[in-house]
């Protein structure tokens, strides 16, 4: 039987967000319903509504950094039961593709997905979910594999941070790469998803983390996440500044971090932390581009240069997670006291505040808001 709920839709291109009521229908097989708790309001879902659905039919729940309680499992579903906690992961692997054959989830080339579950109840039609979740909802249907059990006493509305931001920063530094102890770390962009690179960082006890941004808002807050260094780009040279601050007791030493991690999705930034690293460095990307970004890479420059340099590059998808493993360890960081998600959720709103939240995102200073069901 359907159930009733609402939920924050795009519906064409160009328009505004549209809250309204939807009709969920029961989980099929290996499949779970879930009744949401909270849910973050993270910069993808913005940039959904910017490249005018980025692909996905229209109608779109938007949302995927979200938690709740499973409300219904579907046939086959046997390590969840109604009542259980859940964050939902937009990354669970499909244990048939080439990575996860040879034994690598973590770079799974197709996620699980639900089938469409969710209908706009004026028409009926089929909606679309973002990154398969659809959590702007107050109910939505995911894989069950896509939902991850948490502790009973970790709070929701902080949990669902861990579905996107804080896994995508905080895995970079431990599954992407491996950020090691005494390491010199650069972060450029200190939104979300950078300022939990930085804890990604302090928790792997790296010895410099210079933080990089354009807003001292940001790079106040930067401090208080763990930035031992803070670069304003919009006052010197990003690259000079970064390099310059990086010491070592050897004396040939001649600047650059050992990793260099870019959390903007600006290309202008991707250049720049390839420039940041020292010799056999690593400079990981971590941004959502749009399809027609590039960017130019110098190869000859002796200093910084990506040939004389050795400058390794990575991609980051999500921090390179296996959530039924990362999940239940960001929940225990946090409730241990080494993983700050209380400061992170700088607003909290209701499912009618996403278009707000939408403009404050791009004007204001916010770290995270999160609608609270």
């Amino acid at each position: 039987m359907a159930v009733h709920g609402r939920a924050a839709l795009l519906n064409n291109p160009g328009e505004d967000v549209s809250v309204e009521d939807i009709l969920v229908d029961s989980p099929g097989p290996n499949e779970v319903l879930i009744r949401m708790v909270a849910s973050g309001v993270c910069h993808t879902d913005l940039t959904v509504k910017n490249l005018k659905g980025n692909g996905m039919p229209f109608p779109i729940v938007l949302g995927h950094e979200g938690a709740g309680f499973v409300e219904e499992v579907g046939e086959g579903v046997t390590h969840l039961q109604p009542g259980d906690p859940v964050v939902i992961a937009y990354r669970a692997p499909c244990d048939q593709c080439p990575a996860c054959r040879r034994g690598d989830p973590r770079h799974c080339y197709m996620a699980l997905r639900p089938k469409p579950r969710i209908h706009r109840a004026s028409d009926n039609a089929l909606c679309s979910q973002v990154l398969r979740c659809g959590t702007f909802s107050t109910h939505t249907v995911v894989h069950a594999k896509a939902a991850i059990k948490m502790p009973a006493n970790m709070p929701l509305e902080k949990a669902c941070l861990i579905a996107c931001g804080v896994i995508t920063g905080v895995g970079a530094t431990m599954n992407t790469v491996n950020v090691f102890p005494g390491s010199s770390v650069a972060v450029v962009g200190c939104g979300g998803v950078g300022l939990s690179v930085i804890q990604g960082a302090r928790i792997a006890h790296a010895k410099q983390i210079i933080a990089v941004d354009v807003n001292p808002v940001k790079l106040e807050w930067a401090k208080q996440y763990g930035a031992t260094h803070v670069v304003n780009a919009s006052e010197v040279d990003a690259v000079e500044a970064v390099r310059g601050l990086v010491t070592d007791d050897w004396a040939g030493y001649e600047g650059g971090v050992d990793f260099a991690f870019e959390a903007t999705g600006l290309m202008k930034c991707i250049e720049q932390s390839v420039r940041m690293v020292n010799y056999n460095g690593t400079a990981v990307t971590i941004g959502f581009p749009a399809s027609t970004d590039s960017v130019t890479l110098n190869v000859g420059n002796m200093d910084t240069g990506v040939y004389w340099n050795k400058v390794n590059l990575a991609v980051s998808h999500c921090g390179d997670a296996l959530p039924s493993v990362d999940f239940p360890l960001m929940a225990q960081l946090y409730l241990n006291g080494q993983l700050n998600l209380d400061d992170m959720v700088t607003d909290v709103i209701s499912l009618d505040d996403v278009e707000a939240a939408f403009h404050k995102m791009e004007t204001g200073n916010v770290i995270r808001s999160v609608i609270r069901f």
